[in-house]
């Protein structure tokens, strides 16, 4: 009898813990920008890169925090439309479009951020202030280790899968 294939231990399976997390988290604060503000958590995330830097494009919001650039412009759009943002073509490449957050933005910002930081304390309070240094720093390594995960995957998928790596390349190749 076949020994049974390997399963994923849920109890020490980091990738389902950080998405578990992501997605508890993402989707209670939603519920509260949402009733209090009307303000969704793609909003909230672009709302805060706009506090941050004042002007930014749906690209440099993309490459922070990984969501897709279409649901970044989509969300500009939105965002434009209640009045939060201004949109104006960049200076130096005109395809390039630039939010600038309003002051009504502003305001909806630092409404949001009370009922933010609030959610991170009550979710960090279970940690000492040594082990939320050790996370955080954990934390920003894992990130910063991504593009080597990507690379680790393709090469995995390549050598274990590779009449799929034939099969997408071809597809690029040119039709004779």
């Amino acid at each position: 009898m076949a020994a049974p294939p390997p399963l994923v231990d849920l109890e020490r399976y980091v990738p389902a813990f950080l998405t578990w997390i992501a997605n508890k988290l993402s989707r209670g604060a939603s519920q509260h920008y949402l009733r209090v503000f009307d303000v969704g958590i793609e909003t909230w995330r672009c709302l805060v890169l706009l506090a941050i830097h004042e002007s930014i494009s749906a690209q440099q919001v993309s490459k922070v925090i990984g969501m897709d650039k279409a649901s970044v412009s989509r969300c500009f759009k939105s965002m434009q439309a209640k009045g939060y943002i201004t949109l104006s073509l960049d200076a130096e490449d005109g395809r390039v479009r630039i939010a600038t957050l309003t002051r009504k933005g502003r305001q909806v910002h630092d409404g949001i951020l009370g009922i933010a930081l609030e959610r991170e304390r009550a979710l960090l309070e279970v940690l000492s202030q040594s082990e939320r240094e050790t996370l955080i720093g954990l934390l920003k390594r894992l990130h910063e280790n991504l593009p080597a995960v990507e690379h680790a995957t393709a090469a995995y998928v390549g050598k274990r899968f590779p009449k799929l790596k034939r099969r997408v390349s071809s597809r690029n190749e040119p039709d004779e």
